[in-house]
């Protein structure tokens, strides 16, 4: 006879554990939010094809399982931390804390919660677990790492709009050579995170 509190058996009961996957867009930029994003899949529907990681999918290909992914899931989060939070807490903890943000945005569902990277937050309201490389090897996490991107490139293709002069359409606020040139001319717009070098520097020549 099993014990009341055996973990296999009561695993057995409630089927299949729901794990959320964690992946961020937008730490190293130099300018715009970082965004989170946390996905449960329901093991008892059919797969999406073409999931990976999104950094190796185009544009329009992520576009595409973005839509499939927020129609196929049991459950997601998306969150974009601003620049201030970043500049205050500095990116590492800004990124912490969306994962937090994320995490609890699905808690509802979620058993268990796998972050892409070497670190999990503290904090979070259900056990979890940190994957290198796991956008390449999780597919909770490669969905998460698409809503992730394809939300932080079209906050920054809007942002493009209201400051065209730095080409934000093009390099997503990374630090490209068109960028650096952009900012020593025209000086940081209010996206700019002030805690990047860079921006500090370009504040020093205005």
């Amino acid at each position: 006879m099993l014990a009341l509190f055996d973990d296999g058996l009561l695993a057995a009961r409630q089927g299949p554990r729901l794990t959320a996957g964690v992946d961020e867009a937008g730490r190293g930029p130099l300018a715009g939010p970082v965004a989170v994003a946390a996905v449960v899949f329901d093991p008892q529907r059919p797969r999406i094809n073409g999931l990976d990681d999104s950094k190796a999918l185009t544009a329009a290909r992520r576009e595409q399982l973005f839509e499939r992914v927020v129609e196929r899931a049991l459950a997601y989060s998306i969150v974009l931390v601003d620049v201030a939070e970043i500049d205050d807490i500095n990116i590492f903890q800004a990124t912490m804390q969306g994962m937090r943000r994320a995490v609890q945005g699905v808690a509802h569902v979620a058993q268990f919660a796998r972050i892409d990277g070497n670190k999990v937050p503290k904090g979070l309201p259900c056990p979890a677990e940190a994957l290198v490389g796991g956008d390449a090897i999780d597919r909770a996490i490669m969905a998460a790492s698409i809503l992730a991107k394809v939300s932080r490139d079209r906050y920054m293709l809007d942002l493009h709009l209201r400051h065209p002069e730095y080409g934000f359409d093009q390099h997503k606020g990374y630090g490209t050579p068109a960028h650096l040139a952009a900012l020593r001319t025209h000086g940081p717009c209010p996206e700019h995170r002030r805690s990047f070098a860079p921006v500090r520097d370009a504040l020093a020549l205005a």
